[in-house]
């Protein structure tokens, strides 16, 4: 299961209150997403709830093509935002912090951490296939990215 599948809006019995429909928890379901960006939906939330979720909508939701919106820009949208969140040396409970007060959404801190850790997985295996390959480039670009997740030792 991706990490965006594990992303969840903050306040959700508030908001469905205030929309007066039922919506997944989870941020990046269709419904959800449909449904809290359409115009009508924002109307319905009070100021607060609307300025992070026009926030979070102009952040990974603004794509050139409005098909990309079904093709998962918003995720990989939102899983760089989290490897820049790691790159900037904070650890899985501050993340969970940073994107609840920028964004209303929330995860588990463990859920994180386990996606750090596939993320760094993955980059070890490109190291060594780009070693393998002898793409000294590639295999640079993913020790350095590994770095930047583990950070300093």
């Amino acid at each position: 299961m991706a990490i965006t599948d594990k992303i969840y809006l903050k306040n959700h019995r508030q908001i469905v209150s205030q929309l007066d429909t039922n919506i997944p928890k989870r941020v990046f379901s269709g419904a959800t997403l449909e449904i809290l960006y359409s115009g009508e939906g924002l109307t319905k939330v009070d100021d607060a709830t609307r300025d992070r979720l026009l926030d979070f909508a102009q952040d990974f939701l603004d794509c050139e093509n409005s098909d990309d919106i079904y093709t998962g820009y918003p995720e990989r949208q939102f899983i760089e935002y989290l490897l820049e969140l790691r790159a900037q040396g904070l650890g899985p409970d501050a993340i969970v912090d940073v994107m609840s007060d920028d964004y209303m959404v929330y995860a588990y801190p463990g859920d994180v951490l386990s996606f750090l850790d596939d993320a760094v997985r993955t980059l070890e295996s490109v190291e060594a296939l780009a070693d393998v390959e002898g793409d000294r480039e590639m295999q640079d670009d993913a020790r350095r990215a590994k770095q930047d997740l583990v950070g300093p030792r």
